[in-house]
């Protein structure tokens, strides 16, 4: 208790005592008037005495209070003015009325009547935008500035240094970084040893420099193969000349006629030097499987960031290409919720069949996997699938339709896009703009429509089909495989439509993916049912190829009727059944589908590229098998377009 407190306490309860005391001497002078007296006197002596005390109470007490009360407002004038804490007052119209000494001699000097957005844009905006507390930068220190709107008053606190630290923190983190040589064993096979030696020495000397220069630690682990130990500042840096050390190799080597590239996989973000290690490993097997030539770098949050990329891919196929794309795609199912797969509009034997081969690899990896297919845009061809699909109860739940795979979408979806590239021709554009990670797996030519940002993609126009490749990536999934026959049946069924029964496009690697569907219960009498062809089919393909007429250099041009419409495969039937007639090197047929759209197939024996005519028309393929679809023009005007196109061709060059 504080010591006025005390004495005021102690004063009442003399007064009570002095009135007791009182009565008792008045009692006391009726019985003995001479002890009255003494005891009248004595009271009256600590009468005079209290009331002393109490003049110098009060008066203790008022300087007391005056005392505290000057400290007090010494000590909120001296936080004012000397604290390390900026104060601005401003008015209606944003203009600094006062600022304590701190906000002159730290932040901006003649504060007083300026804006405070020539203080500080920043600060404008914080203003403008209603935020109450932010860290900004105001030259070269950093503060946290707290916005009182009402009051028109604001805050700053420097926490420069706190943020140095912070970023400091961040800056020394490691980055671990693998680097791989793409084509180190394809072009020094067969070389002399003393010229791959130089080779290799050039190489590494420039790695090396560049390690150097930069501050990496850089050591070797195989003839093809480097680790690199770097920061996060050093990371940044190199990010900033978007990994020059990519374009500095392939002019190296490019000079000595042996054009080897690098790939880099970045891991950043975790802690752990295991965890990082897994990272990078994973961004290598990204930047190889979109071709190489190229860095990826992957964040602990699975956000992934490309750089290079600027040569054309080797069109390679390797059973090592196939084992890693394979390996990477297992990593994106195993971190997804769930796995929608969809092909292209009207889709193929080869896009239904590849998309139930990418469902089986989810399936392994205990990943619930969706395919996206509207039932009322099947193409005729797999009209015969589906049926036996849908008596698979099984598989058949596994099929949904675009509607209800956009209700279903979650943050943690992973989209596969088989047998297309090309957003405009998937069976749902809306879906590419919903699903954070897409990959993309075609056997079709790359055009310059492709899909946004894919985070890996498998495309390998050597071979024969989509549902080959996938079969191979099949192959190399670690889980032990038991295959159903449909589901086999189905993906050697997308090889078969594909490569005209094994008579085009058809390579070793073919038979192989054949030979394995085959172990693993594909039934080719089944093939055989589900690729009958109705009468009235053949009798409509004939049709058409009886329209056909030549236009130039062994061109011919079938066009069907205004009002006739033809499906998919017949029109690329048609397509077949003329290139084998005598004295064609090229044919292109053009008809109108049921869906209103009109389909354009090329094919070719290879002197002519369909695919660069079908690429003037928006569309796409192979260099003997192409197509395109139009929309919103008539069969002539469709005619007139196909001629220009094939004249641009021709009188263009190849």
């Amino acid at each position: 208790m504080p010591k006025f407190l005390l004495k005021r306490w102690h004063g009442y309860h003399i007064i009570t005592l002095f009135v007791a005391a009182f009565l008792f001497v008045s009692i006391l002078t009726w019985y003995q008037w001479q002890l009255g007296v003494i005891g009248f006197l004595i009271l009256g002596a600590i009468a005079i005495y209290t009331i002393q005390a109490r003049i110098y109470f009060e008066r203790d007490l008022e300087k007391y209070i005056m005392t505290l009360s000057y400290r007090v407002s010494k000590a909120g004038e001296d936080a004012v003015t000397k604290m390390p804490i900026g104060i601005m007052l401003y008015n209606e119209d944003q203009k600094i009325q006062w600022a304590n000494p701190y906000v002159s001699s730290v932040i901006v000097t003649d504060v007083i009547g300026k804006q405070i957005e020539e203080v500080s844009e920043e600060l404008q905006t914080l203003l403008d935008d209603g935020v109450k507390n932010e860290t900004i930068k105001i030259g070269d220190l950093v503060f946290h500035v707290s916005i009182e709107a009402d009051e028109r008053l604001i805050y700053f606190l420097d926490v420069t240094e706190k943020e140095e630290v912070k970023v400091l923190f961040e800056e020394t983190q490691t980055v671990v970084a693998f680097i791989f040589l793409d084509n180190y064993d394809e072009v020094t096979q067969g070389m002399e040893d003393q010229l791959r030696s130089r080779l290799m020495s050039q190489v590494t000397l420039t790695l090396n420099n560049w390690a150097n220069e930069k501050q990496i630690f850089l050591r070797r682990t195989a003839s093809d193969k480097f680790i690199a130990i770097m920061n996060v500042k050093v990371l940044k840096e190199i990010e900033k000349n978007r990994f020059d050390i990519l374009d500095q190799i392939r002019e190296l080597t490019g000079k000595e006629k042996v054009p080897i590239t690098l790939s880099i996989g970045v891991g950043t973000g975790e802690d752990s030097l295991r965890e990082l290690g897994l990272l990078a490993q994973s961004s290598l097997d990204l930047a190889l499987g979109r071709g190489g030539d190229q860095v990826a770098i992957k964040r602990k949050n699975g956000k992934v960031t490309f750089y290079g990329g600027k040569s054309n891919a080797l069109e390679k196929r390797t059973r090592v290409r196939a084992r890693v794309i394979s390996h990477a795609l297992r990593d994106f199912v195993l971190e997804s919720e769930q796995v929608f797969i969809m092909g292209h509009k009207n889709p193929d034997m080869d896009a239904v069949g590849a998309a139930i081969g990418v469902q089986k690899i989810a399936e392994v990896n205990e990943t619930e996997g969706f395919i996206i297919l509207d039932p009322n845009d099947i193409n005729h061809d797999v009209q015969k699938l589906m049926e036996e699909v849908e008596d698979h109860d099984d598989l058949w739940s596994k099929f949904i339709t675009p509607t209800e795979a956009l209700d279903q979408i979650t943050p943690d979806t992973l989209l596969i896009v088989v047998d297309t590239h090309k957003p405009s021709l998937v069976m749902e554009e809306a879906l590419l703009g919903k699903v954070e990670r897409i990959i993309v797996l075609d056997h079709h030519r790359r055009g310059e429509e492709f899909i946004k940002d894919p985070v890996l993609v498998y495309m390998e126009p050597y071979a024969s089909s989509t549902a080959e490749l996938v079969t191979e990536l099949l192959e190399y999934q670690p889980k032990k495989l038991k295959m159903d026959r449909l589901e086999a049946t189905a993906l050697l069924a997308g090889i078969i439509v594909d490569t005209k029964s094994f008579a085009v496009r058809t390579g070793a690697r073919t038979f192989d993916a054949a030979s394995f569907l085959r172990s693993n219960g594909a039934d080719t009498s089944l093939v055989q049912r589900l690729l009958k062809e109705d009468l009235d089919h053949y009798v409509k393909r004939a049709k058409l190829v009886e329209s056909a007429e030549f236009y130039r250099n062994g061109i011919a041009i079938a066009t069907a009727g205004e009002e006739e419409t033809y499906s998919q495969i017949i029109i690329a039937q048609a397509a077949d059944t003329l290139l084998t007639m005598k004295g064609i090197v090229a044919s292109f047929v053009i008809s109108k589908r049921k869906d209103g759209m009109i389909s354009i197939s090329a094919r070719s024996l290879g002197d002519v590229n369909v695919q660069l005519v079908m690429e003037r028309m928006n569309g796409g393929g192979h260099l003997n098998n192409a197509a395109t679809q139009l929309e919103g023009v008539a069969m002539t005007e469709a005619k007139e377009q196909l001629q220009h196109a094939i004249d641009d061709y021709l009188e263009g060059g190849k």
